[in-house]
């Protein structure tokens, strides 16, 4: 006895959203390097001077705003923290990640002992890039990203004293902060996370990752930022 032809449609309906959402979610498969967008406007760096490794720049206000990833991009965001800067940050990147179709994945650190662990677990997802977000993942960053030149980092609101090609970070001032017992370029103020700075750190940061302008300091003075 044949079923009831409303109940092969839906089962065809059924199916057909295990595979769609199956396939969208498979980060196994081969993906190749993910090409930018857009370009930078003028003003992100100098052209006759490209900057070197470890420097900081400080880009034209909006000059990132025309690069986009492509759809699929796919970014862990790497958190630990649930302080206000932390949560600030957070949210950013997930507003991002919605506006621009990233394929977003989050891994957040449980305790101090979980730090180096899950900067791991990140990198075995094989992401285009991982965003961190939360000061206490400064100085395990500084351990770990050297070991893995071509996994992409990029730290936004603190830095690493002495990053790698691969680890680029965005700050402004109040947000600097560069590991334990280290020095800042600017008074450490959690006021300054508000979410247009954050909005324009990722922004401007994944800017730069995408046209291979990594392993610097971007600075994003206040006259920059957005309140």
């Amino acid at each position: 006895m044949r079923p009831p032809l409303r109940a092969v449609a839906t089962l065809a309906a059924a199916a057909a959203l295990v595979t769609g959402c199956s396939s969208g979610d498979d980060w196994s498969r081969p993906h190749p390097k993910q090409s930018a967008i857009g370009t930078l406007g003028p003003g992100f760096i100098d052209p006759s001077a490209p900057p070197t490794p470890e420097a900081t720049v400080t880009p034209r206000p909006g000059s990132w705003t025309g690069v986009h990833p492509a759809k699929g991009y796919r970014v862990v965001l790497l958190t630990a923290g649930d302080d206000r800067p932390t949560k600030a940050l957070v949210t950013a990147v997930k507003n991002w990640a919605a506006s621009e179709h990233v394929d977003l994945r989050t891994v957040v650190a449980d305790d101090r002992s979980d730090l180096i662990p899950s900067i791991t677990r990140a990198i075995d997802m094989s992401p285009d890039l991982v965003v961190s977000a939360g000061n206490g993942l400064v100085d395990p960053l500084t351990v770990v990203t050297a070991s893995h030149l071509s996994q992409q980092f990029l730290v936004v609101g603190a830095e690493l004293a002495e990053p790698t090609h691969n680890v680029t970070a965005v700050v402004w001032p109040g947000a600097s902060f560069r590991g334990e017992g280290l020095d800042m370029s600017s008074t450490y103020d959690p006021g300054s996370f508000t979410s247009g700075r954050c909005a324009a750190a990722i922004r401007a940061g994944v800017a730069a990752v995408l046209h291979d302008l990594t392993g610097m300091v971007i600075w994003l003075d206040d006259l920059q930022l957005v309140p």
